[in-house]
């Protein structure tokens, strides 16, 4: 199953486009893009308004973000380098806490059940994005086969 907003349910109800509030340390998000937008900012303040953007709204207020040749993303005051365990960590938390806080987001997965979840318009190089294909599927994949995350 292909993951992309514009594709059907429940593919497109899985992209991170998708709107399924939660809320991660007592900051209310509406979409997971608004999210991970927000982490590209070192402003508490930004992160909190991009936080409640969701889709191509959050997308594009990332999108001028140079965050690339330093590798560094923020969250609460924190800098985490994009190759750290510790952001891996961070990217466990909010997928635990949308799958926890979001009905819809728990439905869409279970609607998955069977398929093999690909995100094709993804990049797969950690140094280009802030969420690879791979760890965005696997985290999908084992949120809906076993309720939690399990990282080796």
């Amino acid at each position: 199953m292909n993951i992309k907003s514009g594709g059907k349910y429940p593919a497109n109800s899985l992209s991170n486009f998708a709107p399924h509030p939660f809320i991660i340390n007592d900051v209310k998000c509406n979409s997971m893009e608004g999210f991970l937008q927000s982490l590209k900012f070192k402003s508490v303040e930004m992160q909190e308004y991009v936080c409640t953007l969701v889709g191509r709204a959050a997308k594009k207020k990332g999108s001028n973000k140079n965050w690339k040749q330093s590798q560094i993303l923020y969250w609460r005051g924190i800098e985490y380098k994009r190759d750290s365990n510790e952001y891996q960590d961070l990217l466990d938390k909010v997928y635990t806490c949308i799958y926890n806080d979001s009905n819809s987001f728990r439905k869409a997965l279970v609607a998955s059940k069977g398929s093999t979840l690909t995100h094709s318009i993804g990049k797969n190089k950690i140094k280009d994005t802030i969420l690879t294909t791979t760890e965005f599927c696997s985290r999908l994949t084992m949120l809906r086969d076993f309720g939690e995350i399990i990282r080796t």
